[in-house]
């Protein structure tokens, strides 16, 4: 029986040791002395040093826990006594400059004006690739096209697009002479088709140019810059001489959304700055035929390898389905027949 009160006096023992170990262990933490189990880094600031501008960095200590040191609270205050000797409160003035100095720090870092060096050195030496290939008498295409594959330079991008596209020749001696005689072009088709009323036009063409005025108001609607009603009437021109030259598909709905890039690549030829600020009020005729002209030639480049796509029955969507059935079918069978050779509720 003694022995059995014995046991149960060192059980009650035990766990008010171990209560009264966690109790220092909370009472530590709330005071900010120490984390059980951890290492607490207790921050030690040293004295202003008046005689120097500069603040030191500050120095950190370990402050053992409780578990650590295996001890009651004598260590922990034996801790605190020797941080609280050796430290100084920090005075305002101090504690603003520390402020300053840590948010705004001291020059950028070095590795910064490595990267934006090293990025305006290849955007140089993009430039100078493109001003060797176009200084060529005769362009190089293939050279041309593989450069443009990552991008072109915005003061090139004009003269690139009408290369590539094919409009102008990559022959520097006849390029001038080519573009003039296809500018007049244009002009001989809009004075003949579109320079005329609406009695010498077809019940057709009156209802494509009619289709053509309702769509050119919708073309890029939340940019000024195309609600200006010389930008719209240019664009009805490009648009309604493409149609007649091009009866088999005639207008579609979506191809005026085709013209909107080359318009501004080509203005941006004559303008700078923001698309928001440029008028074509600011241009004389002449220069809005040529770049009503370059719009056109180069639209009807890029629209000659797919305007079957735009024809009845829509051949060219058919086609490019048909390519990518035979892709599917060589590269995963198993797509292929679910896909293509089962109705959805089979599989």
């Amino acid at each position: 029986m003694n022995k059995r009160q014995e046991d149960l006096r060192n059980i009650a023992t035990t766990l008010d040791s171990r209560f009264n170990q966690t109790l220092r262990n909370v009472q530590g933490l709330l005071k900010g002395r120490s984390i059980p189990g951890k290492i607490l880094l207790s921050r030690r600031v040293d004295p202003p040093d008046n005689s120097n501008s500069k603040i030191s960095s500050p120095n950190y200590k370990r402050s053992f826990s409780h578990n650590d040191a295996g001890t009651s609270d004598n260590t922990s205050g034996a801790v605190e006594e020797e941080f609280q000797s050796k430290s100084k409160p920090i005075s305002i003035a101090n504690a603003n400059k520390l402020k300053v100095s840590t948010s705004l720090g001291g020059s950028p870092p070095e590795e910064f004006h490595k990267s934006t060096m090293g990025a305006r050195a290849t955007d140089s030496a993009r430039i100078m690739k493109f001003t060797k290939v176009l200084s060529g008498t005769v362009v190089i295409l293939d050279k041309l096209r593989e450069l443009a594959w990552s991008g072109v330079p915005d003061n090139m991008r004009p003269k690139v697009w009408r290369l590539l596209l094919g409009y102008a020749p990559p022959n520097s001696d006849r390029r001038e002479g080519v573009l003039r005689r296809k500018r007049l072009e244009y002009l001989d088709c809009i004075s003949q088709y579109y320079d005329i009323p609406d009695t010498e036009r077809s019940d057709d063409e009156v209802n494509m140019l009619h289709q053509i005025g309702i769509d050119c108001p919708r073309t890029v609607p939340d940019v000024p810059f195309f609600q200006q009603q010389q930008v719209q009437k240019s664009l009805e021109r490009i648009l309604y001489a493409w149609a007649i030259r091009h009866p088999a598909s005639g207008y579609v709905q979506g191809i005026n959304d085709l013209v909107t890039p080359f318009l501004v690549v080509f203005l941006s030829e004559h303008f700078e700055g923001d698309i928001d600020n440029w008028s074509m009020s600011d241009l004389s005729s002449d220069i809005i035929s040529n770049i009503e002209a370059d719009c056109y030639w180069c639209l009807s480049k890029l629209l000659d390898g797919m305007q079957d796509h735009y024809t009845f029955a829509q051949p060219g969507i058919q086609r490019l389905v048909f390519k990518l059935k035979e892709l599917v079918r060589r590269i995963d069978g198993n797509t292929f027949l679910r896909t293509f050779c089962f109705p959805p509720s089979i599989v």
